[in-house]
């Protein structure tokens, strides 16, 4: 499996207070890799997943899409001296998981953190998994970003973006129609 970034996690057993997972993870090495010497943390959210609402609509940016699937979903969020990315990963049955929402403030893209978050969630899901889906537009930094992260293109549904959302929408200037599937095998 070359060109896979390891992730070293070490799992808390209890939870933290306020509902939360704690997972410390050592950077990858990456094409836009986090700052020097960090060591991050990635928190499993198990309450009160509305409070990083803002953050999520830079992945998804209709709330009632993000209603859908954020309390049947497990949220990870990404801390480097302080919130840096989230996600929200759903189980679609027969060891099929789905990437539903994955977003990094803007200040902090392209420095590796949605990858770190991707290869985390892989470590935490291969043993159950037999494989995890990305939807997205046809974008190509963002069909760039998944291939970059081991996904190759599924299937795709058309008018999605068009019959799902209540305004158009709209992706490095490109106006989304159909949802694009990219697949990783665990």
């Amino acid at each position: 499996m070359s060109g896979i970034i390891r992730i070293f996690v070490a799992f808390s057993q209890r939870h933290a207070a306020g509902g939360h997972t704690p997972a410390t993870v050592t950077a990858p090495a990456s094409p836009y890799p986090p700052p020097l010497d960090t060591e991050m943390e990635i928190r499993q959210i198990h309450g009160q997943k509305k409070q990083y609402l803002d953050l999520l609509l830079l992945g998804d940016e209709q709330e009632e899409m993000i209603d859908r699937y954020l309390e049947r979903g497990d949220m990870f969020v990404l801390h480097d001296d302080g919130v840096k990315a989230a996600c929200v990963v759903t189980h679609e049955g027969d060891g099929i998981y789905e990437l539903k929402n994955i977003a990094t403030l803007p200040a902090f893209q392209r420095m590796g953190y949605g990858r770190c978050l991707i290869e985390f969630l892989f470590d935490h899901y291969r043993a159950r998994g037999k494989a995890m889906l990305a939807g997205t537009g046809e974008v190509p930094s963002t069909m760039n970003f998944y291939r970059a992260c081991g996904f190759r293109p599924s299937h795709r549904v058309e008018r999605f973006f068009t019959e799902n959302y209540d305004h158009p929408i709209y992706e490095d200037g490109i106006r989304l129609t159909d949802m694009v599937y990219m697949r990783r095998e665990f």
